[in-house]
């Protein structure tokens, strides 16, 4: 980065005057680490966050008698992520890759026997990541991404998923499929020497999350009930206040997920990161006003939130390199692309509990490519956009679909008929969400 590179030329200029003035340097950078550092720690305190928001979004958008085990997984989802992350998928997605290698599949022995064995030999000098972070912060950010991956697949095969092959899935799916696909841009493969360009994961991210969702709730089937003579039944949520509290607690988060994806407290940059966020967030609530007051004839609140949500995934591709206008028209566009996508899959017989696929794969494409169109840097290319959203869609979608499918025909993946309609909660956890009563 530019702000890193003249920073370094003062740290020489400052070496080259003698003792005192390396001593000098040697204390800029070492505050410089600590400023960044304790910033990364924050962004990853704020994507944490973001668990709760989705289990608010999901137990809100979600039946009553469905919230404890929607809840039961929003609380699994992340510890699981993480210790898969750990024991495998960190190593997998930053390997590393040899010079000369074709960038598709290499793995970090030498970081996991430290790990796991001398963590005394990690990095925690300024040396480390540009004096960005230190390598415990730089493990447990992107842990906090994996985990997330697997969240978005969670909201779309609620209510008639087993738990057990939930937690299988997320197991492998966080440890070997996030991980792998992330290499080749993040870890430095081959897409990344393709010229691919995704800042803080709308396509490695969310469109992963999203092909997963997408695999699960083809697999799995939609609910009972669900759709009757050619009919969408509609299944009212559990409570409306809660999933707005959700949608706004993934804002707060949003702050983190992009603002630390800056990877360092750069005060231009990461600045500017959290306004063309926060902007194409509004945008995408108001796409999802207008679009589904002429679509539905009425002002649905849930459009509006998921509108919010598309707008903030379409642009964290391109926070970075598209500016603030820019970043209204993003926004915009996924916020009316969410309306007709949740449409179209109705329409397929997908039921997607919470609008996942709509929100995270739809717009996850969209600002994706919308890098290719918006971006100010002249290296980023559309078509090398559209072509890597092509090679994960490739890998992702089978390999979740794949993993669904092993499931159903071994431990299965769905609940009985008598569960499902009398809900999930008495059955598997033998308490309710909700316990309040009027005498």
């Amino acid at each position: 980065m530019k702000n890193e590179s003249t920073i370094l030329t003062f740290f020489e200029a400052l070496q080259d005057g003698g003792g005192a003035g390396a001593s000098t340097a040697a204390a800029i950078e070492a505050n410089l680490l600590t400023a960044n550092n304790i910033w990364m720690m924050l962004a990853t305190a704020l994507v944490f966050i973001m668990h709760l928001g989705f289990a608010g979004v999901e137990a809100g958008f979600g039946q009553a008698k469905n919230t404890v085990n929607i809840l039961f997984k929003n609380t699994l989802t992340p510890i699981i992520g993480l210790l898969s992350y750990a024991g495998l998928g960190f190593f997998l997605m930053y390997p590393g890759f040899a010079e000369g290698s074709s960038g598709w599949f290499a793995f970090d022995s030498t970081g996991w026997s430290m790990f796991w064995g001398s963590p005394e030999k990690a990095d925690v000098s300024a040396g480390y990541a540009g004096a960005g972070y230190t390598y415990w912060t730089d493990f447990l950010f992107q842990g906090m991404f994996a985990a997330t991956a697997a969240t978005i697949v969670s909201g779309a095969v609620a209510e008639r998923i087993k738990l057990s092959s939930y937690l299988i899935f997320t197991v492998i799916f966080v440890g070997i499929v996030y991980p792998l696909i992330g290499s080749w841009k993040w870890g430095g493969g081959a897409l990344d020497m393709m010229g691919f360009y995704d800042f803080a994961g709308s396509t490695l991210v969310h469109s992963v999350g999203g092909w997963g969702a997408l695999a699960g709730v083809i697999v799995l089937g939609p609910r009972l009930g669900k759709y009757v003579d050619g009919k969408v039944i509609d299944k009212p949520g559990s409570s409306v206040p809660l999933a707005v509290i959700g949608v706004f607690l993934l804002w707060l988060g949003w702050f983190g997920f992009n603002g630390g994806s800056v990877l360092s407290a750069d005060p231009a940059l990461t600045s500017f990161v959290l306004v063309t966020t926060c902007l194409a967030a509004c945008a995408g609530g108001i796409g999802g006003f207008v679009t589904s007051y002429f679509v539905f004839k009425r002002m649905d609140l849930g459009m509006v939130l998921n509108g919010i949500l598309a707008g903030l995934v379409g642009i964290t591709a391109g926070a970075d390199v598209i500016n603030p206008g820019s970043s209204i028209i993003v926004g915009l566009i996924a916020g009316v692309l969410v309306v007709f996508s949740a449409v179209g899959l109705d329409k397929l017989k997908l039921d997607d509990v919470v609008g996942a696929i709509s929100v995270h794969l739809t717009c996850g494409i969209w600002g994706t490519l919308a890098v290719g169109i918006f971006s100010t840097n002249a290296d980023h290319s559309f078509m090398t956009q559209l072509k890597s959203i092509g090679i994960v869609a490739a890998v992702a979608f089978p390999a979740a679909f794949i993993i669904f499918t092993v499931l159903k025909m071994t431990t299965g993946i769905r609940v009985t008929k008598e569960h499902e309609e009398e809900g999930l909660d008495s059955h598997e956890h033998g308490i309710r969400g909700y316990t309040i009563t009027v005498e």
